[in-house]
């Protein structure tokens, strides 16, 4: 069975070809190269990501919007021109209808990315962390918990940033029916540390388990994600005390300088990385290589369900 995509949407052939092929592929996200590094970091990072994808037997679809398009898989061109592009929005749910009417480019975040990648049939995507619920403020809740909730994709993420609420997200996710899966550990990571002190639903230890989790939700009829936590490698993960205190440190900065909304993550994780002498950023490196090693076994033990997507 076929579906057919709104015209906005493009799909690079190489993804046409290997969703017809029935071969694996995972979705990346693209607010990590807009909003997350700089150049040009961003992209090799980006081209990282794709290589792990590729060796692991998988194929990349990074998606972005480009000039008011939806692109699921950018050439080596169009990677590199995001990357250097110098004014981008950063695109959740509520901008897509801003950012196609006005023919703006920019980066999905992980909603934006999960709604994308359920339209097209891709049911694997790898990121760094999900956003959740920001500390002491109740109401801020990422748009991304919300989509975790209606989309049947395998999330494969280093946990919550560990600069959120993270017992309130993780009572979020339950809220909205997502199984928390731990991939080789039964403790749920806090990004840039291998555990926060909360529990996951389920231990698995290969990506077939994971695979088998997923089927049968959704076969069960379930519409939601599946959050597949992997801790952050040994040799670059934080110390959970010194990740603490400099987390505590760089939100009383935010407070005091009035930074609150959608500047608040990226102005705490680039003064965390500051305050731990660019440690942190390394375990961020580190933790979305391998997730998106993880996220191409996941896909190739999925196998081939799901039906072809035409542009």
């Amino acid at each position: 069975m076929s579906k057919t995509l709104p015209k906005m949407y493009a799909i690079s052939e190489t993804i046409q070809h290997a969703q017809r092929a029935g071969s694996p592929i995972v979705a990346l996200e693209s607010t990590v190269i807009t909003h997350g590094l700089p150049t040009p970091h961003n992209l090799e990072l980006a081209q990282d990501m794709e290589a792990e994808v590729r060796a692991h037997g998988a194929t990349p679809a990074t998606i972005a919007l480009l000039e008011g398009k939806v692109y699921i898989g950018l050439t080596e061109t169009q990677l590199t021109t995001l990357a250097y592009m110098e004014h981008t929005r950063k695109i959740s749910l509520r901008d897509f209808g801003i950012a196609l009417a006005n023919g703006l480019s920019g980066g999905t975040t992980v909603a934006a990315t999960l709604f994308v990648a359920a339209q097209a049939g891709i049911r694997v995507f790898a990121t760094g962390g999900i956003g959740g619920v920001h500390r002491g403020a109740q109401f801020d809740v990422s748009a991304d918990l919300t989509q975790l909730g209606r989309s049947r994709v395998v999330v494969v993420c280093a946990g919550a940033k560990s600069i959120l609420d993270l017992p309130a997200t993780h009572e979020v996710l339950e809220t909205q029916g997502v199984p928390v899966i731990g991939y080789q550990t039964s403790d749920f990571p806090g990004f840039f540390t291998r555990s926060s002190g909360l529990s996951v639903d389920q231990r698995v230890d290969t990506p077939a388990e994971a695979a088998q989790i997923a089927l049968a939700a959704w076969e069960a009829g379930l519409n939601t994600a599946v959050l597949l936590v992997v801790p952050p490698p040994v040799a670059t993960a934080m110390p959970a005390e010194e990740m603490e205190t400099a987390i505590q440190a760089a939100l009383n900065e935010a407070q005091q300088a009035g930074i609150h909304g959608a500047a608040t993550t990226p102005f705490l994780l680039k003064r965390v990385s500051e305050l731990t002498g660019g440690e942190s950023l390394r375990a961020n490196l580190d933790l979305l290589k391998n997730n998106a090693r993880v996220a191409a076994q996941v896909a190739k033990a999925m196998g081939s369900t799901a039906g072809v997507i035409s542009a």
